[in-house]
């Protein structure tokens, strides 16, 4: 498909409710990034700084040729969590450089990174992802200081222009792939059953699901099936238009504490606490979840968890390090101040769902309290 030609909106809008900060245009097509030169000038801009990860950072430098001179430099030390002294050195170069601009290049890590320079000092953004999980396309960005990870919704977060292109995407290994994935699907499960739902931001949540549920067996077959990848960068803008037009509930509240708390990776923490927080949830939810129970099969988080692991990736926390002695914590500072949820929380049920996410186990059925495995 041809790459569109956006315009940037002139500003942001008040946000009403049942309505949707997303205003930023979109490119999408194999090869989109041959116009980022172009984009630049469309903000108004000419003097972008590029942002990658130390990992991505070789293959962010295959921007510049569509950059040109105009660049002004690479920051390629993003990271997990987006920490805020990485913030203020990115900071520091944007401003010594006398950049105008930045652009993106990677997945979630990146994004934080180019939003919390637009919190900052209203840095104008374009990005580039090459994940899954659609932090691109809302205006919320996550931070970390002190072992905390504070949440932050505003407008100018929002970035002005996002490039997919699929290309980048095609050499993504197949575990990256699928947690990337479970990441996004999570962000539709919770809009599901959001405080402030509306129908258009349901929709979009269930076939963002659909579109990921078609695409993530493919990729694990093929990784570098064109359509699939196309497929899955499809599902991530609707799972990542839809969290970021709702709120948020108990699964990004524990997936925010165990990252903040212990640095646990993003993308794993969200695809294994899934199939639990749907199981814990849908017993309050069952109607709006209804279309997800269909389409995975039975109970929900069951269904969930069958899928992940169909690819054989890890389904425990103790995988990604957690120590068990760590999820009394993690219960506690999760229940002291937590998002809005459809089923009530309490210090008990949640740590009984962490001890069993800890652990790996199955949930077999959407249980009612106390239906959770007891621990001692």
């Amino acid at each position: 498909m041809k790459p569109q030609q956006p315009t940037r909106p002139s500003s942001r809008p008040r946000r009403a409710k049942g309505s949707f900060w997303n205003a930023a245009p979109q490119l999408a097509a194999y090869g989109a990034v041959a116009t980022l030169s172009d984009e630049v000038k469309r903000l108004g801009c000419s003097r972008p700084l590029l942002l990658s990860t130390p990992a991505q950072a070789s293959s962010a430098e295959s921007l510049l040729p569509h950059l040109g001179e105009m660049c002004v430099g690479i920051f390629p030390d993003a990271t997990m969590h987006t920490p805020v002294n990485v913030t203020a050195r990115a900071v520091q170069l944007y401003e010594e450089s006398k950049a105008d601009c930045v652009v993106a290049f990677g997945g979630g890590s990146t994004t934080g990174l180019a939003k919390a320079i637009a919190w900052r000092n209203d840095a104008k953004q374009i990005i580039v992802p090459t994940t899954y999980a659609g932090s691109e396309v809302t205006p919320i960005l996550g931070q970390t200081e002190n072992g905390r990870k504070e949440t932050i919704r505003n407008p100018k977060i929002l970035p002005e222009i996002v490039v997919y292109d699929p290309t980048f995407t095609l050499g993504l290994p197949v575990v990256m792939s699928v947690n990337s994935g479970l990441n996004a699907i999570a962000h539709a499960v919770e809009a599901l059953y959001a405080r402030d739902k509306n129908p258009v931001s349901s929709l979009m949540a269930v076939e963002g699901v659909r579109a990921f549920k078609e695409a993530l067996p493919k990729i694990a077959v093929r990784p570098n099936d064109r359509s699939a990848r196309s497929n899955a960068l499809y599902g991530s803008w609707f799972c990542g238009t839809v969290l970021g037009a709702v709120g948020m509930s108990l699964h990004h509240k524990l997936c925010h504490t165990l990252g903040g708390l212990f640095d646990l990776p993003h993308a794993e923490t969200h695809a294994i606490l899934i199939p639990h927080t749907a199981a814990y949830n849908a017993v309050a939810a069952e109607n709006e979840l209804r279309p997800l129970i269909e389409l995975f099969g039975g109970c929900l988080g069951g269904g969930l968890y069958d899928f992940a692991k169909s690819f054989d990736i890890s389904m425990a926390l103790q995988d990604l390090g957690l120590a068990e002695k760590d999820l009394d914590k993690a219960a506690q500072v999760a229940t002291q101040n937590p998002y809005w949820n459809p089923r009530e929380i309490d210090l008990k049920s949640i740590r009984n769902l962490l001890q069993n996410a800890w652990a790996g186990s199955r949930p077999d059925t959407d249980l009612p309290r106390g239906g959770l495995t007891a621990i001692s």
